[in-house]
């Protein structure tokens, strides 16, 4: 498999593995948009040549758009392979060059989301365990602090503590998303017109900017959802889903 950095050159012409081809796509569009103003933080997105979900996105970990306390590290903002491209070692492979570019770059390791079982758009703890990530926090939700230090003295890192016991004072719906992951450019609007529709009580708040996101009471800030000030969950809403939410509820 061959591989191609995407940069601010060639992010116009490049196709970004998880959203569609079409430029003119909101959800396209809305993600090439975050990616733009990131790269000069030091984020890196390593892609196989090939369109699909194959790729790897990495961050140093002060720049990260979450609440952690993880200088010196390098935050992996996404890790997939998926469809035809699972179980040819392509993890592996862009794990690998996260690693090498990481250590030449003067970090001291890593560090990922995960939980202890699979979670949508979540790391798989599994995999994380056997290249060799641990534990190094967990929120109140489930939601852990994965990390493989270069050395055996490096330091564990943590979730800030506004993120640490994940919960909102308002009633009622409250998302919080950013537009690090392209489907929410397309899918909140339409979670927003459902509760609507339904006559529920519903606030989104875009984070749209790091020291936002770095404050959210919340890990995740891709997409979080709480109803009546709970936690519920990182799974990105369509209609169909959030419907479901609500019968259930």
């Amino acid at each position: 498999m061959e591989y191609i950095r995407v940069t601010k050159e060639n992010l116009d012409s490049e196709h970004i593995c998880c959203a569609i081809s079409n430029n003119r796509d909101i959800q396209v569009a809305s993600k090439k948009a975050w990616l733009a103003e990131r790269f000069d933080d030091g984020l890196v997105f390593l892609k196989s040549v090939e369109r699909g979900k194959c790729f790897i996105e990495y961050i140093p970990a002060e720049h990260a758009w979450n609440p952690i306390e993880a200088d010196g590290y390098m935050y992996i903002d996404c890790l997939w392979v998926s469809g035809a491209f699972k179980g040819h070692g392509y993890s592996n492979d862009l794990l690998g060059a996260c690693i090498e570019d990481s250590k030449e770059k003067g970090k001291t390791g890593l560090c990922i989301f995960s939980s202890q079982k699979k979670k949508p758009f979540l790391a798989d703890p599994n995999y994380l365990n056997y290249k060799g990530f641990a534990v190094c926090d967990e929120a109140e939700n489930g939601i852990q602090l994965w990390y493989l230090p270069f050395a055996a003295d490096a330091a564990k890192h943590c979730f800030k503590d506004c993120a640490r016991h994940p919960r909102v004072e308002d009633s009622g719906y409250v998302l919080f998303y950013t537009n690090q992951c392209p489907f929410t450019a397309k899918y909140v609007p339409v979670v927003e017109a459902t509760a609507k529709e339904q006559g529920v009580p519903f606030k989104s708040v875009h984070l749209e900017r790091r020291e936002a996101a770095r404050s959210a009471p919340t890990p995740i800030t891709t997409y979080a959802l709480f109803c009546d000030g709970k936690y519920l969950t990182n799974e990105i809403m369509n209609d169909a889903k959030f419907l479901k939410l609500l019968a259930g509820k």
